[in-house]
């Protein structure tokens, strides 16, 4: 063969790697997307399918061999910020995305890098999402990236490439203090994406566009607006009458921040919708009411994103059980009759067996201790409150708080089992309102209280009994039975995302800072792994050329496993990292870090009215991110060092940490209220030395 001959086959061969690589002759098509069931070598959205059961049918690892599971690859991520995304892979290639959206492809089989894109999201838009700055996923369109950025925009990017292809913005970011957290969804052709914000008060919308090129197709709110401007639709009217006062100064609430999902048979949407804005009722909507449609399941037309049915969990709710946790499809034969079911375990404790194609409860029990009602009564669907647990200025005691029995991890379902896997988590939280609270735009509007003087010993004193109270386990749940199969126990809350397998696996990250893989039929531990964090997002499994990976993004952090569990936090570990798992894999992680101690707090010399106003402005302003009670969060302010402590008006007044997503707060706290701030933590750091 002659040389040039050589060469041109050369070429040839290396532009067919190319193209396998880059996955050029494999365009994600709507009708790739419906049969995604039958293509167990890629995971092409986020639960996989439509169904999004988040269950793969392959078995090369399988409970026989799953003991020689070991690190194929990994790559860093370059952050200490949680990362929560589903990675999605498409003919061997690896797409994810980051902390501030940084969305990067890999070789899936080596984890060489292909190209990343940073979309620059502002940082200080960290301020608006309420659990960091977040991604949960993205989505393959023809050959095409689609994400969905903090700061609102919808972006496609060249699979290949990573070139911008087109951007939208999805919400006015002047008027109203939006962001994205959950991942966009592609249903036939379009992206269909939701928001969050509802805790700095919002009004909560979902919104569909032209998956090629980004046209605007359809929006509809989830609470309605102002009735003197008109309704939209005969579903806000209809909404209208539920609510009092004049809740739409502050939005309403009802973001829809992650669970949205699609059957292509019923042409339906299906959005898990969140808390209220103001969280208490009260302020809200003073004289009661359900409050359509937060905390409900909403179902849509798909073409025209018109109202078809909804189901709402919890009426009037205060508690910030948000309604937002993945939803799952099945096909599931309850007292003798096939039925299409739609499964959901929320935050609020119970998980709900509907009818997809209405909305009508089948069955609901509670998977964790319940008291804010006694259960679900099936002829109404409407839960029976405990009155006592709709507070007032007295703190109560109610299960389960804010972090929820079951947050955003995504859950599982195997059809082999019959069973859901997800992790479970007993949380106790004391409520009470506030009675000085005011509303006020771009701020936390919680409007709980109980911080001070005697609402503050009384709430002391319940805390007392939560610690020993709190438990956390991974449960594998009959939804037919509406009881646990097994439950393996796990010592603290922010375990992750899980993924089943027809090799009779469930696998999770837990927070034994561990990668875990269980017997899906019994619950039996199979294998594990320390990987120097708690990996909190969905694992996913494909192939490449035969051979099977799992893969999963280890970066501990994010709402649950951090600002409303905040001793989490404290937990040394390693920065984010996308690990990647085969058979034989031998790849090793470098050693952890030693943990660097933590500093002794300056003395307390403030006032105690300057450290009561602190304890307010921060609980305003600061706890979305700080944790409440100055525990744990994004940094844990409790252990500052010195030339943080020197630099404190320079941090939160003037912006010096902006580009790690700190911006300045000048507009929203006066210089008094910031060294009010200072004070309180001084102070709290003082309270828990040494604990």
């Amino acid at each position: 063969m002659s040389a040039k001959r050589v060469c041109i086959s050369w070429v040839l061969a290396t532009i067919a790697i190319v193209q396998c690589i880059s996955g050029a002759n494999a365009q994600v098509t709507a009708q790739r997307l419906r049969d995604a069931g039958n293509d167990g070598a890629n995971w092409l959205m986020d639960g996989r399918t439509y169904n999004a059961q988040r269950y793969s049918p392959l078995k090369l690892i399988n409970e026989d061999n799953v003991e020689k599971l070991g690190l194929a690859w990994y790559q860093e991520l370059d952050t200490l910020r949680g990362v929560e995304a589903t990675p999605l892979v498409n003919d061997g290639v690896l797409y994810n995305t980051s902390a501030w959206n940084i969305t990067t492809a890999y070789d899936a089989r080596t984890g060489r890098k292909l190209w990343q894109y940073d979309p620059q999201v502002p940082r200080e838009y960290g301020r608006y999402a309420c659990c960091e700055p977040v991604s949960r996923g993205l989505a393959l369109w023809k050959d095409s990236v689609i994400i969905a950025t903090l700061d609102g925009r919808l972006i496609s990017l060249e699979a290949k490439t990573g070139i911008q292809q087109w951007s939208v913005r999805t919400f006015d970011s002047n008027q109203w203090p939006y962001s994205i957290t959950g991942a966009p969804r592609v249903f036939n052709g379009m992206v269909v994406v939701g928001n969050s914000g509802a805790d700095l008060g919002v009004r909560g919308f979902v919104s569909a566009w032209n998956a090629d090129d980004g046209r605007f197709l359809w929006k509809f709110y989830l609470v309605p607006g102002n009735p003197a401007e008109g309704f939209e639709n005969a579903a806000m009217e209809m909404a209208a009458g539920t609510w009092t006062g004049q809740w739409w100064t502050l939005g309403g609430g009802g973001t829809a921040w992650d669970a949205i999902a699609y059957d292509p048979e019923l042409n339906l949407v299906f959005v898990g919708t969140g808390n209220g804005s103001p969280l208490v009722r009260h302020f809200r909507s003073p004289e009661g009411g359900d409050n359509l449609f937060l905390c409900s399941v909403v179902a849509l037309d798909a073409d025209t994103g018109e109202y078809r049915w909804h189901y709402q969990e919890v009426p009037g709710e205060e508690w910030d059980y948000t309604c937002t946790s993945s939803m799952i499809q099945a096909d599931l034969t309850i007292d003798g009759q096939p039925r299409k079911v739609l499964l959901h375990a929320p935050k609020n404790g119970f998980f709900y067996v509907l009818d997809r194609t209405n909305g009508k409860v089948i069955s609901a029990n509670n998977y964790v201790p319940v008291t804010w009602a006694s259960r679900i009564d099936l002829a109404t669907g409407r839960p029976v409150i405990n009155e006592e647990a709709r507070y007032g200025l007295e703190p109560v005691l109610v299960a389960p708080g804010p972090g929820g029995g079951h947050n955003w991890f995504p859950m599982a379902f195997n059809p082999e089992t019959g069973l859901a896997y997800f992790p479970a988590y007993e949380h106790w939280l004391v409520y009470a309102r506030d009675p000085d609270f005011k509303p006020k735009p771009f701020r936390s509007n919680g409007g709980w209280g109980g911080y001070s003087g005697e609402a503050l010993k009384k709430r002391l004193e319940l805390q007392k009994v939560i610690p020993e109270r709190e438990k956390t386990w991974l449960t594998a749940w009959d939804p037919v039975r509406q009881q646990p199969s097994w439950k393996v126990q796990l010592p603290r809350h922010g375990n992750g995302g899980v993924l089943t397998t027809a090799g009779n696996l469930v696998i999770e990250g837990t927070t034994r800072q561990t990668f875990a893989v269980f017997s899906a039929d019994d619950g039996e531990l199979l294998w594990e792994m320390p990987v120097q964090t708690s990996p909190v997002a969905g694992p996913i499994t494909y192939t490449v050329d035969g051979e099977q990976y799992i893969a999963v993004n280890a970066g501990f952090g994010g709402g649950a496993a951090q600002v409303e569990r905040g001793s989490g936090i404290a937990r040394h570990r390693a920065s984010a990292r996308l690990l990647v798992f085969k058979l034989g894999g031998d790849a090793k992680l470098p050693p952890l870090k030693p943990a660097a101690p933590i500093p002794n707090p300056p003395p307390l010399r403030a006032s105690e009215e300057q450290v009561e106003l602190g304890a307010r402005v921060y609980a305003q302003t600061c706890a979305q991110c700080h944790g409440q009670l100055a525990v744990g969060g994004v940094k844990d302010l409790r252990h500052m060092d010195a030339q943080t402590h020197a630099a404190f008006n320079a941090i939160v007044l003037e912006g010096k940490l902006q580009e790690k997503g700190m911006a300045s707060f000048a507009s929203l706290i006066t210089a008094a209220d910031a060294e009010a701030v200072h004070a309180y933590l001084i102070a709290r750091a003082n309270e828990d030395w040494g604990q």
